[in-house]
């Protein structure tokens, strides 16, 4: 399907929130003539799918590097959604444990999500 890459087009990186899903629920309503898997089961997908290629890659890795960089001291309220931080969520969401990342043929079968037919 041609509409779906540019909907999550760096979808991989967004620390999501209520509204992001709520616009792309919009975006999959008006496309429902089509035979696809729900957007937010492939937003699930793509986001699993760069965790397990971060997780896999070297130490002197960019995006590993910035994985144990230190937080800085928040104010007062509620902390921001960071990309770690909902991506610590989606883990535990689905159940899925951090060395499955390692074997790429498995992970890849547990997070893939394929369009009905």
């Amino acid at each position: 399907m041609a509409v779906r890459p540019p909907l999550l087009y760096g979808s991989e990186c967004w620390p999501i929130k209520e509204t992001n899903v709520q616009k792309l629920h919009t975006a999959e309503m008006k496309m429902l003539s089509f035979k696809v898997a729900p957007i937010l089961e492939k937003l699930t997908e793509y986001r699993l799918r760069w965790y397990g290629h971060v997780m896999r890659r070297g130490e002197e890795y960019v995006a590993k590097k910035a994985l144990n960089l230190p937080e800085k001291e928040r104010g007062q309220g509620r902390p921001p959604t960071t990309w770690w931080t909902s991506m610590t969520q989606l883990l535990k969401k689905n159940g899925l444990p951090e060395p499955t990342t390692l074997d790429r043929i498995s992970w890849r079968k547990v997070i893939r999500r394929a369009d009905p037919t």
